[in-house]
């Protein structure tokens, strides 16, 4: 078990990020084994023919068999939702004691990959090559790999935020944690990380605690080290709706007599904040056909609308939460 211990001022200091350069690593774990998660399959079948011109050997040596990461590739975002290139900067200037010790310790107790040998010289010179082409080889995967279908992600990821966020505005800490995994606990000031192949406690002492939704994480993943500033790479909600058609798989026909079909189908879309380029992409339509409709069912009172950075975000308002509730609750009759 990893646990981190949070104050008043870390609470206060608790923020989101969005990494691009997160989620290609922990997408390799997918890679390297589907069995973690069968709702990734199709990306999984649309990638594994694109990467013939890539060194598989060393992308996949970044995951140890425990499934873990070396920290150095994975450092905090620097600011709210970095570019791809920004984050991988950081990790060109990473020192080679620095890689050498990562790496050694992601893989422990077993020995690193004959792909990674060069991180055991004792000489800087082979770490740093091996450094670099590690950069480089991550660079053509995201091109290949996670750029092309990062605007969608990077919208579920944005939903996730934003539901945290009114969780936390909510019920404070204990509610923000309590639905983020089960194998988080939080309780007398501390969250406790289960299952962990770790164990380690680590004080935050004033350095706050870094909250990262992930796509293709499976469970609640913190840095290897000990030594590491806090944070928490966590499984995203939404993921489901991410590769299939997103479309709502039951709409109350009640709901559809009063709404009519792509109304009650936007309402039925809309317990989560989202945009309404992630509707049209879930319901497959033009984001002009469903502004239209939002735009009655905020007139209405049935949804309500804030303006989240780039996006309008939309939500079912508690009077649409009422009238989708009742349209779905089962009909009683009178024997």
């Amino acid at each position: 078990m990893i646990s981190f211990v949070l104050g008043v001022e870390d609470l206060a200091d608790t923020r989101f990020a969005l990494s691009p350069l997160h989620e290609t690593l922990f997408s390799l774990r997918v890679l390297q084994d589907p069995g973690l998660s069968a709702l990734h399959l199709p990306w999984r079948r649309s990638v594994l023919g694109r990467l013939d011109t890539l060194d598989t050997g060393l992308l996949m040596s970044l995951v140890a068999q425990r499934r873990t990461l070396p920290d150095f590739l994975t450092p905090n975002p620097a600011s709210f939702a970095p570019a791809f290139e920004e984050e991988l900067s950081v990790v060109r200037q990473s020192s080679c004691a620095r890689v050498r010790h990562d790496l050694l310790l992601a893989h422990a107790p077993d020995p690193v990959p004959e792909a990674l040998r060069d991180a055991t010289a004792a000489e800087d010179a082979p770490v740093a090559r091996l450094r670099d082409a590690i950069c480089d080889l991550l660079r053509q995967y995201w091109a290949v790999a996670i750029e092309p279908v990062w605007p969608q992600m990077r919208l579920v990821l944005e939903a996730d935020m934003t539901y945290r966020a009114r969780q936390l505005a909510l019920g404070g800490a204990r509610l923000l944690f309590a639905d983020m995994h089960p194998n988080l606990r939080w309780q007398g000031g501390e969250l406790y990380i289960h299952k962990m192949i770790s164990r380690h406690r680590v004080a935050a002492s004033g350095r706050g605690l870094l909250l990262l939704p992930s796509v293709f994480a499976h469970k609640p993943a913190p840095p290897v080290s000990p030594d590491e500033p806090p944070s928490l790479v966590y499984p995203s909600r939404g993921v489901a709706t991410l590769w299939g058609s997103g479309m709502p798989t039951v709409v109350s026909t009640a709901l559809v007599s009063l709404l009519g079909s792509p109304r009650a189908r936007l309402l039925s879309l809309l317990e989560e904040p989202l945009p309404t380029v992630e509707l049209a992409r879930r319901l497959r339509v033009t984001p002009s056909a469903v502004s239209q409709h939002l735009r009655v069912l905020h007139s209405t009172g049935l949804v309500t609308r804030t303006r989240d950075g780039r996006h309008v975000l939309y939500r079912r308002s508690a009077l649409g939460d009422r009238l989708t509730a009742t349209a779905t609750r089962p009909r009683t009759h009178d024997s």
